[in-house]
């Protein structure tokens, strides 16, 4: 498994994962306009905005397929995070993370990093040290949980 910087041509693939992933995990718990927003918002074109605006993204690549992503914005939000479900349980998902999170650190942060994390994925958030913040949030018709990580 190549874990390394995503490059424009990894968009499309991107983008699938994150509409199958968020169809199945995420924006079922949403109300149909926080779906839909959702998923207009973080389409092919919105990960490209989110490129363009800084966001840092790592893709994690096996045989020339896309098998998860990481992006984090301003080196301390852990702003995506997607592993196909192919990949689940095999710790691709906290392999993304330390490669992001030791690059954020290189790029100048201090190593605390925030996340908005889906239900589904509370516990994945919880085992790589992140605790709540707050109970469960609902903004634009979308239910996440604010998540911090403090470095040790």
């Amino acid at each position: 498994m190549l874990i390394r910087p995503l490059l424009d041509s990894d968009l499309p693939a991107a983008a699938r994962l994150l509409r199958e992933a968020a169809i199945e995990f995420i924006v079922h718990e949403s109300t149909l306009e926080g779906a839909a927003t959702f998923l207009r918002e973080n389409d092919e074109d919105g990960l490209r905005n989110y490129v363009r605006s800084g966001h840092v993204y790592h893709v994690a690549e096996s045989e020339g397929t896309l098998a998860g992503f990481i992006g984090i914005r301003a080196n301390n939000h852990l702003f995506h995070l997607f592993v196909d479900k192919r990949w689940h349980g095999q710790g691709l998902a906290r392999r993304l993370w330390q490669v992001a999170r030791r690059a954020a650190i290189e790029r100048g942060g201090d190593g605390a990093f925030l996340v908005n994390s889906s239900n589904h994925a509370v516990r994945v958030y919880e085992a790589f040290g992140f605790v709540r913040m707050a109970p469960t949030q609902c903004v634009k018709g979308l239910y996440f949980n604010p998540m911090r990580y403090t470095p040790a």
